[in-house]
């Protein structure tokens, strides 16, 4: 087990590894909504009840994994496995984490290859469920906002331009890079330099929304004629520069895994390729998942398995083999009001992709009543396994209803 300082430990319970494995998988099985829940889920468990560290170092360690590339929430749980139990609880901590989600969209994609989803009882379920999974992820951005901006103008100010920057589809690492700059220029009362970086990132908005519009015209274009299926290299190679490019969360990882499923490799159709998205939203799991389908499709079970390895390969490894050196970065005082500043844009990033959710699946009479009961719930209820219950009641809501 790494040694960890006087200054860094807060309250970390000695577990043994069944244990840490236990409560990862306990975690897996209620990662519903998407990172921002999972995070929030994590945040209010393991800092908020149980104060494992402080909910300042936790925004500093939230800021350090979305600079670094990997799905946010399963990094979380390899951190704090290592607190825990050093290497081997890490990664037991990561494999339950993940696994319920994993086993969900292996069994979801083989009944998609073998019955499809125009089951009108999955259907009723799928839309059901869709207005639940949204109203998660407004209560995480609340949860998650009202610890992270505080009453800062400066906060507030990089929360709002990194939503606009999401929306208008900029690279989530240089939003990222940007906010935290901007932010430590402006602790250290440098605000004109922080005006200026501030500046130059709305000038780069404006242009990316032009490039941006092209990107979605030319993914339009695909290939529809699917070539033969894929080989296990070619998944294990699409699965690790996946895991190693996606900075940000794993709606990066998209058009990685589009460009070689359905443009380069054709062994997927984009129709299917948006299916494993619209799946992957509804399970407990980061939403990276959605690489277990796309391998399914392109090489049966072991092509899933082997692309699912290598995406969330990166993840594990940066706590694994790097936890030292991010410890003395996420407790280097210098580095703080740039981690904020990050921390900052992340809110807005989550925050512009809860209205994106909401524009698409709160539309009518009855995913309105599931959204506003599901988020009255939310905000009430301290139920642990309030999560769950409000996703399945939305889905026999949809199953009578719908």
């Amino acid at each position: 087990m790494h040694p960890i300082s006087a200054e860094t430990e807060f309250n970390i319970p000695r577990q043994s590894l069944t244990e840490i494995f236990l409560r990862f998988l306990k975690f897996g099985f209620l990662a519903w909504g998407g990172p921002v829940a999972q995070i929030a889920m994590l945040r209010q468990e393991l800092v908020e009840e149980e104060n494992w560290i402080s909910p300042e170092k936790f925004n500093r360690v939230l800021s350090v994994y979305q600079v670094l590339p990997g799905p946010e929430a399963t990094e979380l749980c390899v951190y704090f496995g290592m607190l825990a139990r050093g290497r081997i609880g890490a990664l037991l901590a990561g494999l339950g984490f993940g696994l319920p989600g994993f086993l969900l969209m292996l069994a979801l994609s083989w009944f998609y290859l073998s019955y499809g989803i125009t089951s009108p009882l999955f259907q009723s379920v799928f839309a059901g469920m869709q207005p639940a999974v949204a109203a998660l992820i407004v209560r995480a951005v609340h949860r998650i906002g009202s610890h992270a901006l505080h009453a800062d103008r400066w906060l507030w100010g990089i929360a709002f331009v990194a939503g606009l920057a999401h929306l208008l589809r900029v690279n989530f690492l240089l939003t990222l890079l940007a906010a935290g700059f901007v932010y430590a220029f402006a602790k250290q009362n440098r605000n004109v330099p922080a005006i200026l970086l501030a500046i130059l990132f709305s000038g780069w908005i404006a242009l990316s929304n032009l490039s941006g519009m092209q990107l979605m015209q030319a993914d339009q274009a695909s290939p529809s004629v699917l070539a033969k299926p894929a080989s296990l290299l070619s998944l294990l190679w699409s699965g690790l520069r996946t895991g190693l490019l996606t900075f940000g969360g794993a709606y990066t990882a998209i058009p990685f895994l589009q460009r070689d499923a359905v443009e380069i490799g054709r062994w997927m159709t984009n129709t299917q390729f948006l299916d494993g998205l619209a799946l992957s939203g509804l399970l407990p799991a980061p939403l990276i998942i959605f690489s277990t389908f796309v391998g399914y499709v392109g090489g049966g079970p072991w092509g899933a398995i082997i692309i699912t390895g290598a995406v969330f390969a990166p993840a594990f490894a940066f706590t694994m083999i790097g936890h030292d050196y991010l410890e003395r970065l996420i407790n280097n005082q210098s580095a703080h009001a740039f981690l904020d500043g990050v921390t900052a844009g992340v809110v807005g990033l989550i925050s512009a992709t809860a209205l994106g959710i909401l524009s698409e699946t709160v539309v009518g009479i009855h995913p309105w009543i599931i959204f506003s009961v599901a988020l009255i719930a939310l905000f009430v209820s301290k139920a642990k396994w309030i999560v769950a219950a409000v996703v399945l009641a939305a889905g026999l809501y949809g199953m009578i209803f719908l």
